[in-house]
């Protein structure tokens, strides 16, 4: 069991701040906007239809172009990698939180909400493998409610067996917040610009 003091061997610096440019495969489609964005004052034939999407994989917010006479629904997952794109013409590039509409913003919490129950293994993989920042800090700490008890608590327990679930991480660390809301905050406050250290939301 480890106590007090991160031992040497834990002591790893992770690449937080140094990850490299990552592309998404596939997003989440927020927003669908047919004629473009309506305070766009230009003429009708100039504008183009604008999709608002939420990456699946790194969390990366973009602004695409869908081909002519596609039209996209709400949480419906399109594809954007290489090579053909069915419903997809062209990525124009990440998108700032402070331009999604009002539609885009509502929707994009229980996106990600989605995402994260979907993929729940790689968000019990960030528990078991998390690692320390520096000698005084802990990627677990960066957590939303998590302190330096639970953290203890967190890596003396995945030492003992990994965890296998968020409702496993629940019954072995006492009084521990929601794991699962836990980090859908996180990402929510990452998207936002709010965090120094990015754990889940990727650069593009």
């Amino acid at each position: 069991m480890i106590t007090g003091r991160y031992s040497m061997n834990m002591y790893l610096q992770p690449d937080c701040e140094k990850m490299e440019k990552t592309k998404e495969e596939n997003v989440i489609v927020l927003d669908f906007l047919p004629n473009g964005y309506p305070l766009d004052d230009r003429p009708m034939y100039m504008k183009t239809p604008i999709v608002q999407a939420l990456g699946k994989d790194h969390f990366v917010l973009l602004e695409l172009v869908p081909k002519k006479g596609v039209h996209l629904q709400p949480y419906e997952e399109v594809y954007i990698g290489e090579g053909k794109r069915d419903k997809v013409h062209h990525i124009i590039g990440k998108l700032p939180m402070q331009k999604l509409t009002r539609t885009a913003g509502s929707e994009l919490e229980f996106a990600v909400k989605e995402i994260v129950k979907k993929n729940e293994k790689k968000f019990i993989d960030f528990f078991n493998n998390a690692m320390p920042l520096s000698t005084r800090m802990h990627q677990i700490e960066l957590l939303p409610g998590v302190g330096k008890k639970h953290m203890w608590e967190i890596i003396n327990s995945r030492e003992d067996k990994p965890f296998e679930s968020f409702d496993d991480i629940k019954k072995r660390v006492k009084l521990m917040p929601d794991p699962e809301k836990v980090i859908i905050r996180r990402i929510t406050e990452e998207l936002e610009g709010k965090e120094k250290h990015r754990l889940f939301v990727d650069v593009f």
